[in-house]
């Protein structure tokens, strides 16, 4: 089959990789044409260099060439760069095949996960998936074991997203639980950033424990205003993805807050990473949403309180230290 892919981050070139390797086709899209020359001619990703470009995957900045004929269109930009790419490829023509979120995140002031942003554009009628677990791009691109989650209304799609991804080392579990799968996935940034400035500060294991247990309890709680099943946040998107995220050096969220915690600006820490920071986005969407539904969320009112506020990542600490303890509910 034909996959036309937007986005050409790590995350975006880990995936096509994956699908060129399946077999498909894969015609890879980026804004940025003399990035899409560097690809074409190095035939490897900056950001992976351990990985050479298969055969079967080229690309563009042209969108339409991407577009053109696809089966599938697999997303991997920017949380907040979903809306106006889909409307760029809106201006295409309709989608030719039904879409694959790959991006994590929740849309700032709407309060909308991501396929209900590609719905709120696409229509209510698209036909649209989402692909979600504990995954490191670098991780990926060496063939080391994964599993993930596709997500769905559309069953048909759900299993045929399945087939499309799993290979011997991916391996794509189904789960109908769309806004469950999405919420942990995008949740779990705001929690890494929280861990990488508590490992930069000099805290041990035990303090990491703690904020990862609550942090899936403040994932839980708000996860009700977007009527997720407990479940799902138990599985691979929710405590999988948790874990992957704060506990791994690779994971740009968490090495986002380590350099906080050193004392680099957010500015100066995105540009050291060089890559985009999704938990500083979500992180304002999270706080929106718990202060909308007077939900109380500590860990994510205090890294916003670090990123936009200019808090001492210690003084941020004591906070949440000097919180009332009430019973514990899981």
């Amino acid at each position: 089959m034909k996959i036309g892919y937007l986005g050409a981050g790590a995350w975006g070139f880990a995936l096509s990789s994956l699908l060129a390797a399946n077999g498909h086709r894969v015609v890879q899209w980026t804004s940025n044409a003399e990035f899409a020359a560097l690809l074409s001619a190095r035939r490897q990703h900056p950001k992976l260099p351990k990985c050479d470009v298969d055969e079967k995957l080229t690309f563009t900045a042209d969108m339409s060439e991407a577009l053109d004929g696809a089966d599938f269109i697999v997303e991997s930009v920017t949380a907040s760069g979903l809306r106006p790419v889909l409307s760029k490829a809106l201006e295409l023509g309709p989608l030719p095949g039904p879409l694959i979120i790959t991006s994590k995140g929740i849309e700032q002031n709407t309060g909308l996960v991501l396929t209900e942003v590609a719905e709120d554009v696409l229509g209510k009628n698209a036909a649209i998936c989402c692909l979600s677990g504990p995954s490191l791009a670098d991780e990926v691109v060496q063939k080391l074991p994964s599993s993930v989650v596709s997500a769905s209304h559309d069953k048909k799609l759900m299993h045929a997203v399945c087939d499309l991804f799993n290979s011997p080392y991916f391996r794509v579990y189904p789960n109908s639980d769309v806004n469950g799968v999405e919420f942990g996935g995008s949740m779990k940034n705001i929690m890494a950033i929280a861990c990488g400035i508590s490992d930069g500060l000099g805290f041990g294991d035990n303090t990491k424990a703690a904020l990862m247990t609550r942090g899936l309890h403040e994932i839980r709680k708000l996860s009700v205003t977007k009527k997720c099943l407990p479940e799902t946040l138990n599985g691979l998107s929710g405590m999988g993805d948790l874990c992957v995220t704060c506990l791994s050096t690779l994971s740009r969220n968490y090495r986002f807050g380590r350099l906080l915690s050193e004392g680099f600006t957010p500015d100066e820490a995105r540009e050291k990473i060089g890559m985009v920071v999704e938990g500083m986005y979500t992180c304002v969407s999270a706080r929106q949403l718990g202060r909308k539904n007077d939900i109380p969320v500590p860990i994510t009112e205090a890294v916003y309180a670090i990123i936009y506020e200019g808090l001492n990542p210690k003084d941020a600490v004591k906070t949440l230290l000097q919180r009332t303890i009430k019973e514990e509910h899981l």
